[in-house]
């Protein structure tokens, strides 16, 4: 479920329910993750706390949802930005 290709450029961290979320390899430090879906996507910093940076066309009810999954999935998320970014 994780990526492990590091030659990706936005390599896919996990999905659910229709929603992806990745990264771009070549953007700023901050640790932070995008997040795609049908309607638009969203980027969400996850430090120094996890908090929504940009949105465009996601629903508040979605940002709701899809901060809630972050949440659930915040170890996987770290782990794989480290491995990707920080090896």
């Amino acid at each position: 479920m994780l990526f492990n290709n590091r030659k990706d450029m936005s390599p896919t961290v996990f999905r659910h329910k229709g929603y992806r979320f990745f990264f771009f390899s070549r953007e700023e430090e901050r640790m932070h993750i995008h997040v795609y879906c049908a309607d638009g996507e969203a980027k969400f910093w996850l430090e120094p706390e996890l908090e929504v940076a940009q949105v465009y066309g996601v629903s508040q009810k979605q940002v709701r949802e899809i901060h809630k999954l972050i949440e659930e999935h915040e170890d996987d998320i770290t782990n794989a930005w480290n491995r990707h970014f920080r090896s």
